[in-house]
């Protein structure tokens, strides 16, 4: 069983639910005096109480998508490796799946685009990562077989999967919606996490003799899209937006590689990698990388491109208020930046889902076709 199943989920229910009847049924012959009776008794608490944990963990985590895989649970997930002619040395995407965004009437893809499952890898960083590319209802009618759509890279927080970004960060639904309410302009978008070498937390940095994530998303990345679907070459034709983790790769990506990304977007994002076991040693001795991967350190001491960049905080219950001011503060012409800032909203899915209508709003203004 998968560790997303609902079978998995059902048999944690049943036996809890089973253990719970035997407990009672027992409970009157283990009410009696001595070791044994009082150990049994014990027992069965203890083993209620173990698979209530598990099954509310696992419901937990079926909503919250924080673990795709028994290995990732473990910490023993590793990075997809492509080979033959996929790893030839030159940025590759391949189809590995397709299904429908689910919404009223979206049994068509001309009504409501199509979900590609994909595979990429990096002609430069070598790294192969699986992603999921909404391309939305306009990509496939009559007539726009020459038209160029802009695009978004959306990244999720770590640990994090990328199906967090279908359910329950619903973009290509929530994206469909404001196209229709005509509030932004059809965008294909580019669902994955910001951990394209698992189970590094590498934070888009390039790791000294280790994965060169910066280099995926800031070359790698881009060119792979863009052979393989109707995206522009222009720099004003891809953004890129996250959350937490996520959030802190779009500003830095952004921030690093106007030549590439038009806009970026971090919604409680941090502004400096976050050093633990799961990061290990990000920058092996370089300070001037780990000055640099500091976004305040940057936009006081770097050449700032022609970017805008979207911040998103709350005055309650967010960590990175003032550190969202401050990141304002330093962003100097020819670079630009807005803000969202909610009256409370903690670290979590619930306040993502309140920023990202707004925030898919903006993205869509600074960004253009071809």
């Amino acid at each position: 069983m998968t560790l997303t199943s609902n079978s998995l989920f059902v048999a944690a229910l049943f036996a809890t639910a089973l253990v719970f009847a035997v407990s009672v049924w027992l409970w009157p012959r283990l009410a009696r005096q001595g070791w044994r009776p009082v150990l049994g008794r014990a027992g069965l608490v203890l083993t209620i109480q173990v698979l209530t944990l598990c099954a509310i963990g696992l419901a937990a985590n079926r909503s919250f998508l924080i673990y795709g895989s028994w290995a990732e649970l473990a910490g023993r997930e590793k990075a997809p490796v492509l080979s033959g002619q996929d790893a030839g040395g030159t940025s590759a995407l391949k189809v590995t799946g397709r299904q429908k965004p689910w919404v009223p009437g979206g049994e068509s893809r001309h009504l409501g685009g199509e979900i590609e499952k994909v595979m990429i890898q990096g002609e430069r960083s070598k790294i192969a990562t699986p992603a999921y590319v909404y391309l939305p209802p306009e990509y496939f009618h009559k007539g726009n077989e020459n038209r160029v759509f802009p695009a978004a890279v959306v990244l999720t927080g770590f640990p994090g999967t990328a199906e967090n970004l279908l359910k329950p960060l619903p973009y290509p639904k929530t994206a469909l919606n404001l196209v229709k309410q005509k509030k932004m302009n059809p965008m294909i978008l580019v669902l994955m996490r910001p951990t394209v070498a698992p189970p590094v937390n590498t934070q888009c940095v390039d790791i000294p003799g280790g994965p060169q994530t910066e280099t995926f998303f800031g070359a790698d990345l881009p060119k792979a899209l863009s052979g393989a679907y109707r995206i522009g070459n222009s720099p004003r034709g891809l953004g890129i937006m996250g959350d937490s983790t996520g959030g802190y790769c779009a500003l830095k990506i952004a921030l690093q590689h106007p030549e590439t990304y038009a806009a970026g977007v971090g919604l409680s994002a941090d502004y400096e990698p976050e050093i633990d076991e799961d990061s290990g040693d990000l920058f092996h001795g370089n300070e001037d990388e780990k000055k640099r991967s500091d976004l305040l350190w940057s936009l006081d001491h770097l050449p700032q491109g022609n970017s805008s960049f979207l911040v998103a905080t709350s005055l309650q219950g967010e960590s990175n208020y003032r550190p969202t001011l401050k990141f304002i503060e330093k962003v100097k012409s020819p670079a630009r930046v807005s803000s969202i800032t909610l009256d409370h909203g903690g670290h979590s899915f619930n306040t993502w889902n309140r920023e990202i209508p707004p925030a898919l709003e903006w993205l869509s203004g600074r960004l253009a076709a071809g």
